[in-house]
C-alpha cells in the first residue's frame, strides 16, 4: 500500500528543526514544492520527487545541493512552506538525492567526540526504544542489528551488546533518530516517582518476565499494559516491515509471537 500524500506544511522551525521535518517528507515519498525561507534572507526552494530533492547530474550538483540543506538547517529561524503534488522535473534536473538518507547523513556526521560523551552522558541509564513509524530502512546487517536492539525498551549497555557495533556508529546512529525524533528515551528508574511504598510482593516467574518484556511495572492499570503492547506490537509485527529479509522475518515473527504471550499472560 502506498504512503499517504504528506499534508501541505506552513510552519516555523527553529535550529536543528528542519533535519526532521525533511526526514519525515522523504520517508512520506513527498512530491510538491519545499520553500525554505531564513529571516532577513532570500528563500531557498527545493523541487521533491517521490522522497527525493531534485538536483542536476554529477557529484558536485548532489553536494551543492546538499550544502543549501545544511544551510538551511543551520539557520536560527525559518519558515518553511511545503505544497504538495505531483512535480515535473526542472529544466536540465533530472537526478535527485533521498531525503531520508541526507537526513541521516547530516546528523551523523555531526558527532564528534564531545558531542558522543555528551551522549553518553544523557542516555546511560534510560530506558531507549524506536518508534516504530519513524524508523529508518536498514542500510546494512549492522543497522538490522542496532534497529532489533532497539525494538524494546533497553538501556544503552544491554542496546550496545546485542546490536554488536562499534561504540561510535551506535552512538552516530542514536543521535541521527533522536535528531529526526525517532528514539523515544524513557526516564531513568531512579527519576520515576514512587507510587507504591508497600513492599514488593513475590512475582510469579512467568508473569515477572511478561512484565520484563513489555517494559511495565506490577501494578499498572490494564491501559498502561495494552498501551505497551500496542507500541511494541508496532515495532515487532512482519507485516509491517515488508522490507524485512525472511531470516529478519522469521526473528520479528519469533519476537512477536513472545510479546504477544507476554501480554495474554498480564491481562
Amino acid at each position: 500500500m502506498p504512503s499517504p500524500a504528506p499534508p501541505d506544511v506552513r510552519r516555523t522551525l527553529g535550529r536543528g528543526q528542519l533535519v526532521g521535518l525533511v526526514y519525515r517528507l522523504g520517508r512520506q515519498a513527498a512530491s510538491g514544492v519545499l520553500t525554505l525561507t531564513p529571516r532577513a534572507a532570500r528563500p531557498e526552494v527545493f523541487v521533491l520527487r517521490r522522497g527525493g530533492a531534485v538536483c542536476g547530474d554529477g557529484e558536485l550538483a548532489r553536494r551543492a545541493l546538499a550544502a543549501r540543506l545544511a544551510g538551511s538547517a543551520g539557520e536560527a529561524a525559518l519558515d518553511a512552506r511545503f505544497d504538495g503534488g505531483v512535480t515535473a522535473y526542472p529544466p536540465g534536473a533530472v537526478h535527485q538525492i533521498s531525503l531520508a538518507g541526507w537526513a541521516r547523513s547530516h546528523l551523523e556526521g555531526q558527532l564528534d567526540a564531545a558531542l558522543a560523551q555528551a551522549l553518553v552522558h544523557e542516555l546511560a541509564g534510560r530506558p531507549l526504544a524506536l518508534r516504530a513509524e519513524l524508523a529508518p530502512e536498514p542500510l546494512d546487517e549492522a543497522d538490522r542489528r542496532m534497529l532489533a536492539a532497539l525494538a524494546l525498551p533497553r538501556r544503552l549497555d544491554q542496546i550496545w551488546s546485542l546490536a554488536r557495533t562499534p561504540r561510535f556508529r551506535l552512538l552516530a546512529f542514536l543521535h541521527f533518530l533522536r535528531g529526526v525524533g525517532a528514539l523515544a528515551v524513557e526516564a531513568a528508574a531512579a527519576e520515576r516517582p514512587v507510587r507504591d511504598v508497600r513492599p514488593a510482593r513475590a512475582l510469579d516467574p512467568r508473569r515477572a518476565a511478561a512484565l520484563r518484556l513489555l517494559g511495565v511495572d506490577d501494578g499498572d492499570d490494564p491501559d498502561a499494559v495494552k498501551r505497551a503492547y500496542r507500541r511494541l506490537a508496532r515495532a515487532l509485527h512482519p507485516d509491517l516491515q515488508p522490507g524485512a529479509d525472511d531470516q529478519h522475518r522469521r526473528t520479528l515473527e519469533r519476537r512477536f509471537a513472545e510479546l504477544t504471550a507476554a501480554y495474554e499472560a498480564l491481562v
